[in-house]
């Protein structure tokens, strides 16, 4: 189990940066983030609404270092979030690839190095 933490520190330092980047892109509506959600089907203007959960997020796994409940309850979200995240892209046959997976396959992995540790 002592080989688990440093590899969970690393994951979730990375998942902290990339949701804070994300939820910063929405909070400016910035162009390619909106231009992916235009092919899913989702309106631009859910975009400050949709940064708030990332935001939310980033924070809850910094809380986890300190209350890992808290890290966990962050990234169990962020696997939720992005598994819709997907499925909105596979509803309207959007096929391309986006930040969506990458941003899921880390939740999962935060999550999952989390359970362990």
């Amino acid at each position: 189990m002592d080989a688990v933490q440093p590899a969970y520190v690393v994951v979730t330092v990375l998942t902290i940066a990339y949701s804070a980047f994300s939820a910063g892109c929405d909070f400016v509506r910035f162009e390619q983030v909106a231009v992916g959600m235009d092919k899913a089907g989702v309106p631009r203007s859910w975009m400050p609404a949709l940064g708030v959960p990332k935001a939310a997020a980033a924070l809850g796994l910094v809380a986890g270092f300190w209350w890992p409940v808290l890290g966990t309850a962050a990234a169990a979200g962020l696997v939720v979030f992005f598994t819709a995240a997907v499925g909105v892209h596979l509803r309207v046959r959007d096929y391309s690839f986006g930040l969506q997976y990458p941003f899921l396959l880390l939740a999962a992995s935060v999550l999952v190095l989390g359970l362990l540790r």
